[in-house]
């Protein structure tokens, strides 16, 4: 196990589904074959969690990453611990919302000594966060501000589609405000970046418009495509990057899930979102491109309404800690080079089949 990455798990706010998935996804034990983990979180927490989901793991609460043991069927967890046994399921907590911040900032701290080789972080309420102290929009941003980082992007990754954003956690008319050409070229670049790194040679990027049918040739909008994606376009183009746009996103998500595309580049949060999550809350991927560690989330909240139930799902954190394994070893899903319109998740990510299968 030794030359397998060891992968830190923050527990997100402690009020949510967080401990759940994080219990339920440690046994799989196939995920010890790829990887090391480590949860970042409280041991108490854990062991709720173990006991409301009828888990048969343990909990080993440790101090640093050199205490862990990575036994099959026994949790290692860094306990901080910061959240109080009487702790509510379900609501919102300034407690909860500091502890997520705090699980974060020591994750990213052993990332930065080289402890970890990548980060998954289980969800946080960003009402909580912002209770707790901590005015940011979500996970992406806390992690560029903590690591120093100017700029980062989004990336989804879901059954047969990637999508990355140059906008995220803005309101639509800031987030039509802050697109400028730069900000695309910067994102498609990191995009590309990313595939080839993950073994996808020569990527096919189809790169979405700002208005309806792409504006129309001015039709619709303020020819904001021809203002802010055109010269991007153009320059990536230049260095050889096989991008094409900007296109309608009514047709581009469509064509990208049948093959046509490797990557699809949304303009805004709900432009990307909103195809991915048709595909499924259960097998999406959230990952964060930019940084200097690999960072990989579950692309589902909190989910309040059924937090300390035991019903939640673990399919995404188990393909998040998937995704994280593969890339600190420099691949993609556990395959060297996998087809170019296909993106193969394990099995046991799905309940049901998602649409598009």
């Amino acid at each position: 196990m030794s030359n397998q990455p060891i992968i830190g798990i923050t527990m997100g706010d402690a009020a949510g589904v967080g401990p759940e998935i994080i219990v339920k996804a440690l046994d799989h034990v196939a995920l010890y074959e790829k990887c090391r983990p480590i949860v970042i979180g409280d041991a108490k927490r854990l062991q709720k969690a173990i006991d409301i989901t009828h888990s048969p793991l343990s909990i080993r609460a440790i101090d640093s990453v050199d205490d862990a043991h990575h036994d099959v069927g026994t949790i290692d967890c860094i306990d901080l611990g910061l959240i109080p046994e009487d702790l509510p399921f379900g609501q919102l907590s300034p407690v909860a919302g500091n502890a997520a911040y705090q699980f974060i900032a020591k994750a990213v701290e052993l990332a930065s000594t080289s402890e970890i080789q990548a980060i998954c972080t289980a969800p946080l309420n960003k009402g909580a966060l912002r209770m707790g102290g901590h005015n940011f929009p979500g996970h992406t941003e806390i992690l560029a501000h903590l690591s120093g980082v100017e700029e980062v992007s989004m990336m989804l990754v879901a059954p047969n589609l990637r999508v990355i954003h140059v906008t995220t956690h803005l309101g639509l008319i800031d987030a039509i405000n802050k697109i400028n050409d730069g900000l695309v070229e910067r994102t498609i670049r990191r995009g590309y970046d990313t595939l080839v790194k993950a073994g996808i040679s020569d990527p096919r990027i189809g790169v979405c418009g700002i208005n309806p049918h792409a504006g129309e040739n001015g039709l619709f909008g303020n020819r904001e495509e021809e203002k802010k994606i055109m010269h991007a376009l153009a320059m990536v183009q230049l260095d050889g990057i096989d991008a094409t746009g900007p296109l309608p996103a009514d047709t581009l998500f469509y064509r990208a899930i049948r093959g046509d595309f490797d990557l699809v580049v949304a303009m805004y949060h709900d432009q990307g979102h909103g195809p991915v999550k048709v595909l499924g809350l259960e097998a999406g991927v959230n990952i964060t491109v930019g940084l200097d560690v690999i960072r990989t989330s579950v692309d589902h909240g909190t989910a309040f309404d059924i937090a300390g139930t035991g019903k939640a799902d673990e399919g995404s954190m188990v393909e998040a800690l998937h995704q994280a394994s593969a890339l600190a070893s420099n691949k993609l899903a556990n395959y060297e080079k996998p087809p170019r319109n296909v993106i193969e998740f394990p099995r046991e990510c799905f309940r049901t089949t998602p649409r598009g299968r």
